[in-house]
């Protein structure tokens, strides 16, 4: 029996279409493609040519691509960091791994069609981004069957995918810079909550494995997000059905354990490298930078000019309102997730640089946005009036606007990358055109 796709299988095509097209456009025309791959994604990435090319962990390769071959004093951006007197890269190596098999794609074409095989030639920035796009549709179809397990209408399902790419900055991370982690860590993260929602209303162990797997991906590419596990309470939807699964997985613990060693084994690639470059298993690549757990800086993070989350991406403050239909349908549901987004937040603010860096919005959001469509989701579903759901509707239509505006915008610096404030922000907000 032949299945017709669904509404929102249908919706995901058509994201997957623009945003194959608008990348394209953007990035992959005369020299644009050299945009790809910048600042941290160059570290991400470097791992990719230092073991399959250059076979040099201490990435001696760096002057001949970064300051002679492809030097471009605007994109200049030295990734690389010391321990036990050997040089080594700052960032982590689980997001190039999630890019290898487009990595091998592109080395091996650069031969076939003669472009420089060098990992730093046109085939390979366009393949990273076309890395993204996939880790888009993976990211999206998880989505999609998580929604179904709330009994989501389909049409409702397909607004709020919409409005996950479209009315977020998960745009700007899969186009603007593909090359970042969180593109990659939205996809298992995306997984990971949906293999949960499933051994908890299965208790099929298989699904322990699977997600030792994917959690062990999670923090190969940024072992902050180790945190994911604090949503396992709300996945389970019930505590006596937290407690039976807890109970379930010790029972026979088989599962547990070869999960546990599954994720154990995927981090242990980054330990790997680590004593095969410095000589030792445990490294503090970040040095000074870290956490300042008693100074956070959660009202920054969240609504200020600077990098405000709320600000910039408003998308993610309207999904809250699904707060009020998990406190009238579950106390335990709402505590669960509120509980796990204060803490979440905790960490990301109390980060030495709270607003990381450059960026669109707060960007450590960006792999989470899988929870807060599940709340606008809930909200968008549970409103009973028809004409107050139209309105509610209508908002999120309008800020995906909003969004796109202000992520125009960013990308033409109107928006600056790190130095907003209150009147920088007023001045320029929704005026596209000063852009003209």
């Amino acid at each position: 029996m032949k299945h017709r796709p669904t509404f929102s299988n249908i919706t995901i095509g058509f994201i997957m279409l623009i945003m194959t097209v608008v990348s394209s456009n953007l990035n992959w025309g005369k020299d644009r493609w050299k945009d790809i791959i910048e600042s941290d994604a160059k570290g991400y990435y470097a791992y990719l040519p230092a073991i399959f090319i250059y076979h040099d962990l201490n990435f001696d390769f760096f002057n001949l691509i970064e300051t002679e071959k492809y030097y471009d004093k605007n994109l200049y951006y030295d990734y690389r960091s010391s321990a036990n007197g050997k040089i080594i890269n700052k960032y982590y190596c689980g997001t190039a791994l999630a890019e290898l098999p487009f990595f091998l794609i592109a080395h091996t074409m650069s031969y076939l069609l003669d472009f420089n095989a060098d990992g730093y030639s046109k085939l390979y920035h366009i393949f990273i981004n076309i890395s993204a796009l996939f880790y888009l549709l993976i990211g999206l179809f998880y989505m999609n069957s998580t929604l179904k397990g709330y009994n989501i209408k389909e049409w409702e399902k397909s607004l709020v995918l919409f409005a996950a790419v479209f009315g977020t900055n998960l745009f700007y991370y899969t186009i603007g810079e593909p090359g970042m982690s969180h593109i990659y860590s939205f996809a298992f993260i995306s997984m990971f909550y949906f293999y949960s929602r499933q051994y908890f209303s299965t208790f099929r162990k298989k699904y322990l494995l699977v997600l030792g797997l994917i959690l062990g991906v999670i923090i190969l590419i940024r072992p902050v997000n180790a945190l994911i596990i604090v949503i396992w309470p709300f996945a389970a939807g019930d505590f006596h059905i937290l407690k039976k699964g807890v109970i379930s997985a010790f029972n026979k613990p088989l599962n547990l354990i070869s999960g546990f060693f599954l994720s154990l084994a995927i981090v242990s690639i980054q330990l790997i490298i680590y004593k095969i470059s410095t000589g030792s298993f445990f490294v503090d690549s970040y040095g000074s930078e870290g956490f300042n757990f008693l100074h956070p800086q959660i009202v920054d993070i969240l609504l200020s000019y600077k990098k405000g989350l709320f600000l910039y991406t408003p998308l993610f403050l309207l999904s809250l309102t699904g707060g009020y239909f998990l406190w009238k349908s579950s106390r335990y549901q709402f505590f669960t997730w509120f509980g796990a987004f204060i803490l979440i937040t905790y960490v990301f603010s109390s980060w030495w640089m709270w607003y990381y860096g450059g960026s669109f919005s707060s960007r450590v959001f960006v792999e989470y946005i899988p929870l807060f469509i599940i709340l606008l989701a809930i909200a968008l579903h549970s409103i009973r009036l028809k004409k107050l759901k139209r309105i509610f509707a209508g908002i999120i239509l309008l800020l995906i606007v909003v969004c796109q505006i202000q992520t125009y915008q960013y990308r033409y610096y109107q928006i600056h990358w790190s130095d907003m404030t209150r009147e920088k922000y007023w001045e320029v907000f929704l005026r596209i055109d000063k852009l003209w």
